[in-house]
């Protein structure tokens, strides 16, 4: 059995992954920073743990991470406020990777979106700049990490229905019809905790055609 934290843990595709890891054997604390939320995070059959990631420290976390063996990060500050936007897609993450390096975790795996990184092209002026940035450079702190990485990059989020079938888009690709169903997402999780095959990787995806345990069998 292997212990899986889930931070961002009343997220959407958080609620969507927790019962799917529990199903499959693992075992599962979903961190929340609203104590009123445990109940509806414990109904997916893991623990609800109340941990503040924007405000606790790295030696806090550090202590949280104590036997866990993945860490898996959901957590978003959805936009809105760039203060707080730098503060939990950044900086929050920033500290989580070094904690989880000091704690001895080991496998980390970011969820990040379709097309992140330093060449992103947002102008300052705009206001999806803050994210695009933060996920930019939480993306590369876990890169140059001795963690055993995957980050996944999926397209748009829609509430869809999951197909349990994606598409992998290559870098420089164009992507036409660039949606992915936070279920399907949720099914990517467990898929990366699952197969090593993604470590050291960025799966960056769409819905599709290909069965997500392939598609992450074959990177």
């Amino acid at each position: 059995m292997t212990n899986v934290v889930l931070i961002g843990g009343h997220g959407k595709v958080a609620l969507l992954a927790a019962p799917l890891l529990v199903e499959a054997g693992e075992e599962v604390s979903s961190w929340i920073r609203n104590s009123q939320h445990a109940a509806e995070v414990e109904q997916t059959g893991a623990e609800a743990v109340v941990l503040d990631v924007q405000h606790a420290s790295t030696d806090e976390l550090e202590r949280a991470f104590e036997g866990i063996d993945v860490v898996v990060w959901t957590a978003g500050a959805g936009g809105g406020d760039p203060e707080r936007t730098w503060a939990v897609d950044r900086d929050a993450a920033v500290r989580t990777v070094d904690a989880a390096e000091n704690a001895g975790v080991g496998r980390y795996v970011m969820v990040s979106y379709l097309g992140a990184g330093f060449d992103h092209g947002v102008p300052e002026d705009d206001s999806f700049y803050a994210y695009a940035q933060s996920k930019a450079e939480a993306d590369e702190h876990l890169r140059k990490s001795s963690l055993r990485w995957t980050i996944l990059g999926p397209g748009n989020l829609t509430l869809e229905e999951p197909t349990g079938t994606i598409r992998v888009v290559n870098d420089g690709e164009d992507v036409e019809e660039a949606s992915t169903s936070r279920a399907n997402v949720a099914r990517t999780i467990v898929a990366a905790v699952n197969n090593d095959a993604s470590v050291g990787r960025m799966v960056q995806y769409t819905d599709g055609d290909q069965p997500i345990e392939e598609a992450f069998a074959g990177q």
